[in-house]
């Protein structure tokens, strides 16, 4: 009797399912980002519908100023249509958010649009109606002059957190360095010497941040809040005992003149926005570039990177972490010396105490919105310097909103960033984490 030898089966493409299923999870964090997000735009979306009820007239913007030598034209637009639409824009967008639909790049176009919407509407409901027109013109150069202390204030936490090093403390770097400047302005009539008085104040209190949280390891948040009292109490104490009482010598600092860039200053719109500035808003532009090509085309840079996402192994192939990131917090301090200057001899060339009123924290959370990324922090910094520029333009046209509101919006978006509801932020992975060997 004969047995017959059954062949293995040998398994072949047609063996294969028809079809595969592939399910993409979404982590918690991101769910509860997208979310807020949504909710977020939804609110403004609704509050926009709620604007359109009081919306009449014409809404007029006008794209050069009275003393333009080239006149460009005013836009007309119908107040209560654009309105509408761009309520139902951001309410589009908010319930894309809240859905889950959108894939891929879809989401930063839903968010662009709803960004552009809110803006678009509410100057929209400002302007309409209104005697004179919106000063669009004066309000992107204000934009570009507002944000520069933000802008540096930005590239100074950036430079510090990629090392791992927490810096609350811009706010009081800030104030120090404003008061060096103006006080060596004073006293030598000279810009320049503001500038190094500024960048050395705020060189000196990075090196406070750094010797106390690098080297004796102490809660970086707590220090800088400590930094930053520290600050206030010094130049309060300094400016009622020196600098009040002779004023006139010690509190008149020259002030820059806005430096017009030949050919390009004349160029319609753009020309004023852009290229009739101080020195100090050349200075931010050309740091943004200068601190990207460090971070990310440097040996210094990838160091400075390798020690804020992983110390340890940073250390193990033999990069001494605590030089790093004194180096960082170091040269992260010339930029608030820079910020810092801003507001005395790149302004209005006096000090008064607490003169930076909150600043410091909107460029901590214009690093958190941009990602720890110096073009991105730089983006939204040039974002609250918009706020701040358009609560100060909208009170020129009598709108119907309180001043104080107005002046409350940039603390407003510094609140809505910090809470997380713009969408995901993850910083550096040794942030704020103190390394000992």
């Amino acid at each position: 009797m004969s047995t017959a030898t059954q062949e293995p089966h040998v398994p072949s493409l047609t063996d294969a399912p028809e079809e595969l299923h592939f399910e993409v999870l979404e982590s918690r964090d991101a769910r509860r980002a997208r979310l807020s997000s949504g909710a977020l735009i939804v609110v403004v979306g609704l509050l926009l519908g709620v604007l359109f009820f009081s919306t009449s007239g014409v809404a007029r913007f006008a794209l050069s100023d009275a003393f333009a030598e080239v006149q460009l034209p005013t836009i007309e637009l119908p107040g209560a249509p654009v309105v509408a639409i761009c309520a139902v824009l951001c309410l589009l967008a908010g319930a894309g958010f809240i859905s889950g639909r959108l894939r891929n790049s879809m989401p930063m176009v839903a968010g662009l649009v709803a960004g552009i919407a809110v803006v678009l509407g509410f100057l929209t409901w400002a302007a309409a109606g209104r005697d004179l027109p919106f000063p669009v013109a004066n309000q992107l150069a204000g934009t570009v002059f507002t944000a520069t202390p933000l802008i540096f204030g930005a590239l100074c936490g950036v430079v510090g957190e990629r090392s791992g090093v927490v810096n609350v403390a811009i706010e009081g770097q800030f104030l120090t360095a404003a008061f060096a400047a103006a006080l060596t302005g004073s006293i030598t009539k000279s810009i320049w010497a503001a500038l190094i008085a500024a960048v050395f104040a705020g060189v000196l209190m990075a090196a406070l941040l750094a010797l106390f949280a690098i080297k004796y390891l102490v809660d970086q948040v707590v220090l800088g809040v400590v930094i930053n009292l520290l600050a206030s109490g010094i130049t309060g104490f300094l400016f009622d005992q020196l600098v009040q009482p002779n004023s006139r010598a010690l509190n008149s600092a020259p002030t820059m003149d806005p430096i017009s860039i030949p050919f390009l200053a004349d160029l319609p719109f753009v020309g004023p926005v852009l290229f009739q500035q101080t020195i100090l808003v050349y200075l931010a532009i050309v740091a943004v570039v200068v601190v990207w090509w460090l971070l990310y085309r440097t040996r210094w840079g990838l160091r400075v990177r390798a020690v804020g996402e992983h110390p340890k192994a940073a250390d193990t192939v033999g990069i001494s972490v605590k030089r790093v990131r004194w180096q960082a917090v170091l040269v992260a301090g010339i930029f608030s010396g820079l910020g810092g200057a801003f507001f005395t001899v790149g302004s209005v060339g006096v000090f008064s105490k607490d003169l930076t009123v909150g600043n410091g924290f909107i460029a901590l959370a214009a690093v958190i919105m941009g990602r720890w990324h110096p073009v991105l922090a730089a983006t939204m910094a040039l974002f609250f310097g918009f706020v701040v520029q358009m609560a100060s333009q909208l009170q020129t046209l009598n709108t119907p909103v309180p001043s104080q509101f107005l002046l409350m919006l940039p603390y407003l978006a510094t609140i809505i960033a910090v809470a997380g509801l713009i969408g995901r932020t993850r910083a550096p992975a040794a942030d704020g984490v103190a390394y000992t060997k």
